[in-house]
């Protein structure tokens, strides 16, 4: 039996454990990618290729990301609910995969509550410079034809829609922050990866992923990846991050009906 052990495992057992933690970082990052923004940045690409190719002029489509997936409200409600929840499955598998023995995962990524006020403001401080730009170019890109109709919110609501928002707006701010900051600079880094290198192509990521919205929000995205990758460098927190985007998506989540009142030639989808 030790015979067909030795004949059977020599393979790993040479490698250089730091050859085999490279190719399993390497792995992993495919997977969790895989399993989560990769995906959705494979899809959009497709979609904005498709969206190209159509003869409807791309200011005359529209993208929905809160839409109703049920007449029936309470169907709608648990459609909704159950998405929200198993989307944050992803976050959750990489938390477990930064787990190490004394080691904690919230604390590596600094996504805790040691320094909450510090938090807060500078999330602010962060919407205040991502906010404004980004609805400047969001409404330029609608003006000049190159980005569609985002419809992010229902216009008919029931008691439950504003929460269910709110709710969406902190799943995509822990999947994004989390995933596309915390855990993959983490990893990266591992690999020996320069700070500017993981940025870019973190904040790549970041706008391939949007491109279904159009040619003017990957731009915008990929200028927000930037800004946070830095910030993230800087801070070694994702915690002012999450709270940005959380606030940030529920501006527009929750604040469209209002948006859409003050600018409609530029915000209404075409009928």
């Amino acid at each position: 039996m030790a015979g067909w052990q030795d004949r059977a495992m020599p393979q790993a057992s040479l490698l250089p454990s730091s050859r085999l933690d490279r190719s399993r970082n390497y792995w992993e990052i495919g997977i969790v990618l895989a399993l989560s923004l990769g995906a959705s940045a494979v899809y959009s690409i497709v979609s904005i290729v498709a969206r190209l190719s159509d003869t409807t002029p791309l200011a005359d489509q529209s993208a929905t990301l809160n839409g109703s997936q049920s007449p029936r409200e309470w169907l709608d409600f648990t459609y909704q609910f159950l998405g929200i929840a198993f989307g944050l499955g992803a976050v959750a598998l990489v938390m477990f995969l930064l787990w190490r023995p004394g080691q904690n995962p919230f604390t590596r990524l600094g996504f805790d509550l040691t320094r909450p006020g510090k938090d807060v403001l500078g999330g602010f401080g962060l919407l205040l410079v991502i906010g404004i730009p980004g609805l400047a170019l969001y409404l330029a890109g609608r003006a000049f034809g190159f980005t569609v109709a985002v419809v992010p919110s229902p216009l008919d609501t029931f008691w439950w829609t504003i929460p269910i928002l709110v709710f969406a707006a902190l799943k995509a701010a822990l999947v994004e922050e989390i995933i596309v900051v915390g855990y993959l600079f983490t990893r990266l880094r591992e690999l020996g990866w320069s700070p500017w290198i993981i940025i870019l192509s973190s904040a790549t990521l970041r706008g391939s992923y949007h491109l279904y919205q159009g040619v003017g929000p990957f731009f915008g995205n990929v200028a927000m990846g930037v800004v946070f990758g830095w910030c993230y460098t800087r801070w070694g927190r994702t915690m002012p991050l999450v709270v940005t985007h959380w606030l940030l998506d529920i501006l527009s989540f929750v604040g469209y009906p209002l948006a859409l009142a003050w600018w409609p030639g530029l915000l209404a989808p075409a009928s």
